[in-house]
């Protein structure tokens, strides 16, 4: 207990799902949390909107004094093949998974560069490893990995590390809405449990433990890293 002992940490999207488990998770060790989410938390921030995202990240440093850990976790699934999916799915798709990583960090880099701060990105096995029927999520979880590598180079001169989880199948409301678009839901989830050799599902806990980890100062030489959190999924393909 107490990893995160003195850390104050901003979080996107943690209001419900893998969000709500790393919020869980940093208070059980001790951190400070400030939600920023779409719907409930601290405070009410559409991560599309830059305005939002600058006062989301003033609104943190005011309630807790400072941000040492800034938790990037929200995003929206995509269903479909590239050439089904129109342009306003596509841009949403970017400015919520994609964009909003860019203004956050640029956002909050006083603050990360002051405290020698972390930034941790929620990815997914399918930015590692592509998968059907998902061209903009898995472009957009892909950039979310490169972007990781370049904030842990460009931030390692100011001693800010940069880590990215990459969850595979959880048990989430996004993975819920993302069932529930399949022509065939309960066959879906079947099959995507058999694709992980531990034999089930992730639970947010599972991957919040690795965010706790990639937060705290054990992981200090830890940056740049694409943590694969998969029941084993990716070690098969």
């Amino acid at each position: 207990m107490n990893r995160l002992a003195g850390k104050r940490a901003l979080i996107t999207g943690g209001a419900s799902g893998i969000g709500a488990g790393i919020v869980e998770r940093f208070h059980e060790e001790g951190a400070t949390c400030f939600v920023a989410d779409l719907v409930g938390g601290d405070v009410v921030c559409d991560i599309r909107d830059a305005t939002a995202i600058s006062e989301a990240v003033a609104a943190a440093v005011a309630s807790m004094g400072g941000v040492d850990l800034l938790v990037l976790n929200a995003a929206r699934p995509v269903v479909g093949a590239l050439w089904d999916l129109d342009d306003a799915t596509w841009d949403d798709a970017v400015a919520t998974n994609l964009t909003s990583v860019h203004r956050f960090v640029r956002a909050a880099w006083p603050q990360l560069k002051e405290h020698r701060g972390t930034v941790l990105l929620t990815g997914s096995v399918v930015g590692l490893d592509g998968s059907a029927n998902q061209a903009a999520y898995c472009a957009t979880k892909a950039g979310v990995v490169m972007l990781t590598k370049t904030i842990a180079l460009d931030g390692a001169p100011y001693g800010v590390r940069a880590n990215c989880v990459c969850p595979g199948f959880t048990e989430t409301p996004m993975l819920e809405t993302f069932l529930a678009e399949q022509d065939d839901p309960d066959a879906v989830r079947a099959y995507a449990t058999g694709l992980h050799p531990a034999g089930r599902l992730g639970s947010p806990r599972d991957i919040a433990d690795a965010f706790v980890y990639l937060g705290s100062d054990e992981a200090a030489w830890v940056t740049g890293v694409a943590l694969p959190v998969d029941g084993g999924l990716l070690a098969g393909i």
